[in-house]
């Protein structure tokens, strides 16, 4: 049975499809807890339940179609979400090659021939040129630094900087500096203090790997007697090639800061060197695009073997770094396991609906934080002006919290011991540490504190009641006027000029949310980046009678606004939504009770969000599998592994002088993951994709299900728009069920029939499943060595 795997174990969720309506304002479910806690009733384990924001508590409560929902476990395996980055461009990111291009590296080494040290080589015209610029004494002191440089047999980075004659002509030291710009490019140059404060002296000093022989200077500031050094990359840059490198970054089971903090740390630079687009979720394998600043390609290349969850590839170098929302949006592929439904034409139905009429564009309940505290409470505290209000709900205990965490903040409740409470602190927790070290410098002053955590953890607040108002006003636009047509008064961007066309993805939101704490980015399913507008330079009209009668807009074209200073509302009863909402929240949408710009909803231009979005390029298949620790879809990495496994067989062919008579029969590739072990075949003269799947032995035992079905879906979404909601749609269920996911364990839930013999008693209706999710974190020392069986008892 299966509880007869302790790793297995898990927090369950009985979630039942909701009635066949189209708005719902509560959902069947009942939360219980796999606990190896021998004779554990269902009561003790709600008590001790995570609290968590539902969706009902921000204005989810509809669904476009009428279809019953059916059953499906998200991210039972983390390559069950695979996400992959779509340009500015429209092209899909993709990990395609791990070699650095050989132009790249005869481009690096032309550049570094230019500016190296050629041991022995003679510099005496240059010398006498500078001669005449700085006079006698200073060209000898450069042609004896010179001198001990190039014939330096060792490393040379201990050889002292020497300081020039002080000058207190400007121009004259403007006009030095150029000169070792142009002609010692092996050297660098800068300003100190002379004897008195009219005067300065130029410090002359070798480039950090300026020499042939020297190797990576990896001193630490102090250790380099105070010289300046960029940490952000080769001083060395061929002036020819691109400042930054672009390269694809593959991952798996690992969000977009952890990933760049591991790379950032083996190189040797902080993660700020780095820029990207966009944040992608942490169960999931992504692909996405990566700028870092004067970095040479075989160095990030030569990580891969050390790397494991991450690949990096496809290199190229470009003048600009990439900045968050610069791209159209995601393709997701999708695999739904264990699903369960009435019949197999309800699930085919339910796809083809999600792919003709789209989904109610909801803000995800990642955008409210995941913890006790919605992030738009505080959001609303900020907007009243009430920052010592809104500075506890940051800093109070709650539930649900981990209990290193939960002390930390009880201490500072009970205590108000600020230096006592970060060294408790983890680092995670951005916001409440900035908070702490801001008042610990200024008692009581709780403006100051909250401007102290960075600002796009602190808009984030603001942004989130923003998008809890749109919910509500997008719930009440389904429930009175439904969603196959467009009525008058409804907003929409104005057809009449070409400036006004619209483009995909430009609104792109700040989705920065953990499994801890809302100020992470580990459990983003879009991008993250500013809260820029859909559409630039547009107009927005209320719809007429005409409008409707002449069919020049249809209800894909509906918008609702993000509350703001520059705004329209609709021209009915969905504007009524926000003001009465603020009102009872003590907020006027019109004015601000406070000069504090940031936190003003006066001074926030906000912006306008599709009602209804429909996914692009939608694809689709029902699958059947029997052992859930297969992967059901290919990764980058499997296509890559695939390719080079072909090349191995067809050398090892050729060596043993036999020919490759059946070039679609491989070798099973080995990845450096347990999560894949899939490879694809292509039949050229089809044009079908046959997936062969390797039985392969997985960490964690294997369980027996019998044979069970899958959905596989494949879709593309604009950056703003939650593929957890487009789920939310197929399933009639709700995203809570769909974001409990499994970061915590090592293998996917799994579904078990209520037939199942729980505690000697049989469930009372075999077609009725429970669906396993993380309801919260058990401790991993409970769920190993577990001899005994676990017995649960259910009541409902």
């Amino acid at each position: 049975m299966w509880w007869h795997n302790p790793v297995s174990l898990r927090c369950c969720s009985v979630v039942k499809p909701c009635p066949s309506s189209s708005c719902n304002s509560t959902y069947r479910k009942t939360a219980i807890a796999a606990t190896p806690i021998v004779g554990c009733c269902l009561k003790t384990l709600m008590a001790t339940a995570k609290m968590t924001t539902d969706e009902s508590d921000v204005g989810i409560f509809c669904y476009i179609s009428q279809l019953p929902g059916f059953r499906g476990i998200l991210k039972q395996r983390y390559s069950d979400f695979i996400v992959n980055e779509v340009d500015k461009d429209g092209n899909v990111v993709h990990l395609t090659s791990l070699e650095v291009p050989s132009q790249i590296v005869e481009a690096v080494e032309e550049g570094e021939k230019k500016v190296s040290i050629q041991i022995g080589k003679s510099y005496a015209s240059e010398i006498e040129s500078f001669r005449s610029l700085a006079g006698d004494s200073d060209a000898e002191r450069l042609e004896a630094f010179i001198t001990q440089v190039t014939t330096e047999s060792e490393d040379c980075r201990s050889i002292s900087p020497i300081l020039l004659s002080p000058n207190s002509d400007k121009a004259n030291r403007t006009a030095m500096h150029n000169f070792f710009k142009e002609k010692f490019k092996f050297l660098v140059t800068d300003t100190v203090d002379g004897p008195d404060a009219s005067l300065k002296c130029i410090r002359v000093r070798l480039k950090s790997g300026g020499h042939n022989n020297g190797g990576r200077n990896s001193k630490k500031r102090k250790d380099r007697g105070g010289q300046p050094f960029d940490c952000r990359g080769s001083n060395n840059w061929p002036e020819h090639l691109g400042k930054f490198l672009r390269f694809h970054l593959y991952k798996e089971n690992k969000d977009t800061h952890e990933a760049i903090g591991l790379i950032g740390k083996m190189l040797g630079i902080k993660p700020r060197c780095f820029g990207f687009a966009g944040i992608k979720d942490k169960r999931s394998v992504s692909t996405q695009r990566v700028s870092v600043f004067k970095q040479h390609a075989t160095r990030l290349a030569a990580l891969n073997d050390r790397l494991i969850g991450i690949k990096v590839g496809n290199f190229c170098h470009v003048t600009e770094e990439l900045l968050l929302g610069q791209l159209l949006g995601n393709r997701f592929t999708i695999t739904l396991r264990g699903v369960v439904a009435d019949s197999e034409d309800t699930i085919k139905r339910s796809a083809d609906s999600l792919g003709r009429h789209g989904f109610i564009n909801y803000f995800g309940l990642q955008r409210f934080g995941s913890g006790s505290m919605p992030t738009y409470l505080v959001g609303a505290a900020l907007l009243r002006g009430e920052w010592k209000s809104a500075v506890s709900m940051i800093l109070d205990p709650r539930e649900g919290e981990r209990d290193l965490v939960r002390k930390a903040r009880e201490y500072y409740k009970e205590s108000g011991d600020i230096e006592g409470t970060l060294k408790q602190l983890p680092p995670h927790l951005i916001a409440e540490r900035a908070i702490l070290q801001c008042m610990k410098k200024c008692p009581g002053n709780y403006l100051q504190a909250l401007k102290a955590i960075p600002r796009t953890l602190r808009m984030m607040y603001v942004h989130s009641y923003q998008s809890y108002l749109w919910n509500h006003a997008a719930s009440v636009r389904v429930q009175k006027y439904g969603s196959d047509q467009i009525v008058v008064g409804d907003l929409v961007y104005f057809k009449g000029d070409d400036t006004e066309r619209e483009t995909l993805g430009v609104n792109s939101e700040c989705e920065v949310h953990s499994h801890d704490d809302v100020h992470d980015c580990s459990n983003s399913d879009e991008t993250s980046g500013a809260n820029l507008p859909e559409m630039k330079n547009t107009l927005v009209k209320a719809v007429t009678a005409e409008d409707i009668s002449t069919g020049n807009y249809t209800i894909d074209d509906v918008i609702l606004p993000m509350p703001g200073s520059r705004v329209s509302y609709p021209m009915n009863d969905v504007a009524k939504v926000y003001h009465d909402l603020a009102k009872k929240d003590t907020i006027n949408l019109a004015e601000s009770v406070h000069s504090v710009k940031e936190f003003s909803i006066t001074s926030i231009t906000g912006n306008y969000r599709r009602v209804f979005q429909k996914p692009t390029d939608f694809e689709w298949e029902l699958l059947s599998y029997t052992d859930g620790n297969i992967p059901l879809a290919v990764t980058d990495l499997d296509k890559i592994a695939k390719v080079k496994s072909k090349n191995l067989f067809k050398e090892e062919e050729r060596a043993n002088g036999k020919e490759d008579k059946n070039p679609y029969c491989t070798r099973q590739p080995m990845s450096f993951q347990n999560d894949i072990h899939l490879s694809t075949d292509y039949n050229e003269t089809e044009g079908e994709r046959e997936v062969v799947l390797a039985q392969v032995n997985s960490v964690c035992d294997s369980y027996s299900q019998g044979t069970q079905m899958a959905l596989k879906l494949s879709f593309t979404l604009p950056a703003s728009s939650y593929a957890t909601i487009a789920i939310r749609e197929l399933l009639k269920t709700s995203s809570v069920a769909l974001h409990k996911t499994l970061n915590h364990f090592c293998s996917g839930g799994c579904i078990i029939p209520w037939s199942a013999i729980v505690d000697g008693q049989k469930l009372p209706n075999e077609t009725d499943f429970i669906t396993l999710q993380e309801e919260f974190c058990l401790e991993s020392s409970s769920l190993f060595g577990i001899k005994n069986h676990i017995r649960i008892w259910i009541t409902i």
